[in-house]
């Protein structure tokens, strides 16, 4: 049952786009409304002004203990850490929830939530489509773009909303229960904000944490960490796989990704390429599949979909030269998917900020397959001490410099791939910066 907001007094941490909205929304509702944020004001302009309503009070410059203390509720925004005032109001009883949960205690509409260190953008558009295709009212939101809280109204009427869910939209959940969801992989990353891999598992396992069998699970059973998860999964787990069959399941069997036995399509088929995307595919196959949507839906925007921009977007070709546009991948694993996919010789752009990450586990594929490595960004240092004796490597000032150095160095037939393997916020906005300069880069040469 939806809470009664009026006149409780929410506190929402952090004035990105989630915290706004779920300000916005929040203050529709009849709250009374504060948001706190650890930067100035004078740094804020645009996120006030996107609040709206006078009526929402603006903490900035840091996090003001009575603003938590004197709270009914605590609305903490993805990415925003556990902070010393969000512990404390705990201790005193607060209820302390995610924009997630909020999102949940709003909506009367059903969710497929879809988590995983990689691919949860390109499954999450994939199943959108595939729903919409199959006559479904679909609201696709989330971590892939617009909050969830953006508009209300959206949360209503649906008969599915898709939604895109990070570790950090998880870790504050309490009621939450997708009819459907999925965990499509989970890779080094984040290890700055997690003690290790398991506690970072943990934090994606909680999506099924309120199921029941009537929901299904979907689960990558290449992926031994989340194949483990099946033990304790309370829902129907739906197993996908492109090295083993299932029945009932998804897979690829004699050429053709099937569901439960049945052809959906031929894998030659698909549009997007590469084993990544092979993946996605058979995780938003069974993901739709079971939310609805009919085979020939399924079959038919596989065949459409032209993929996301910044990951493994085709930029140009320029002298026999491929250019591709990766800067979503932005771990490890993301990474090895990347440079795995190609055939010809790699020119690798990659560095930024350190999440904490191991790169040695890409030593050896370096070593294959990459023939320059072009280093950006803090983390060079670290990365040219744990991969610099794979294969050449270099180091540029700026992500202009480093496409200039990777074309003068091509050869007709190689690529030049921007796979950073590292956050992007040391120079650049955000990932989607960081893309759109390599590209506008790429368009100069």
């Amino acid at each position: 049952m939806q809470p009664d907001f009026r006149k409780k007094k929410v506190t929402v941490v952090g004035l990105a786009r989630s915290g706004a909205a779920a300000a916005r929304a929040l203050d529709a509702l009849g709250a009374i409304v504060t948001v706190t944020d650890k930067k100035p004001l004078d740094q804020l302009a645009a996120q006030v002004a996107a609040l709206g309503s006078g009526r929402i009070a603006v903490e900035a410059g840091g996090h003001p203990d009575r603003v938590f203390l004197e709270a009914d509720f605590i609305v903490l925004s993805p990415g925003v850490p556990k902070i010393p005032q969000v512990l404390e109001a705990r201790r005193h009883g607060v209820k302390v929830i995610s924009e997630l949960e909020l999102a949940w205690l709003l909506a009367a509409s059903p969710y497929v939530g879809i988590t995983g260190t990689n691919g949860k953008s390109t499954v999450t558009s994939l199943v959108g489509r595939m729903l919409a295709k199959a006559k479904k009212k679909v609201l696709v939101a989330g971590n892939i773009g617009n909050a969830l809280t953006e508009d209300i109204s959206l949360l209503r009427g649906r008969d599915w909303i898709v939604a895109e869910l990070s570790s950090f939209q998880l870790e504050d959940i309490e009621t939450f229960r997708p009819r459907v969801a999925a965990i499509l992989n989970v890779t080094q990353d984040h290890l700055d904000r997690y003690h290790d891999m398991a506690e970072y598992g943990e934090a994606k396992a909680r999506i099924f944490m309120n199921q029941g069998k009537e929901d299904f699970l979907v689960l990558n059973f290449d992926d031994p960490l989340v194949k483990s998860y099946a033990r304790r999964a309370p829902a129907t787990v739906i197993p996908f796989s492109r090295l083993l069959r299932f029945n009932p399941g998804a897979c690829v069997m004699e050429g053709f990704l099937e569901y439960n036995g049945r052809r959906i399509i031929p894998a030659d088929e698909i549009r997007i390429k590469g084993v990544h995307n092979l993946e996605n595919a058979l995780a938003a196959a069974a993901l739709a599949l079971c939310a609805g949507a009919d085979d020939k839906s399924v079959a038919a925007v596989l065949r459409d979909f032209p993929g996301l921009e910044h990951r493994l977007e085709f930029v140009r070709e320029k002298d026999g030269v491929g250019y591709i546009n990766d800067s979503k991948g932005t771990n490890v694993g993301a990474v090895v998917k990347s440079v795995e996919g190609f055939t010809q010789p790699v020119i690798l752009i990659a560095g930024g900020l350190d999440k904490g990450s191991d790169f040695s586990p890409l030593y050896e594929l370096f070593r294959r397959k990459v023939k320059l490595l072009i280093l950006i960004g803090k983390a060079a240092e670290k990365m040219a001490g744990a991969l610099g004796t794979a294969t050449e490597t270099v180091r540029a000032s700026t992500l202009a410099e480093a496409v200039e150095r990777a074309a003068k160095r091509a050869k007709q037939g190689d690529v030049v791939l921007l796979s950073p393997a590292c956050a992007s916020f040391d120079m650049f906005k955000d990932f989607e910066d960081r893309g759109r300069q390599f590209k506008e880069a790429v368009m100069k040469l």
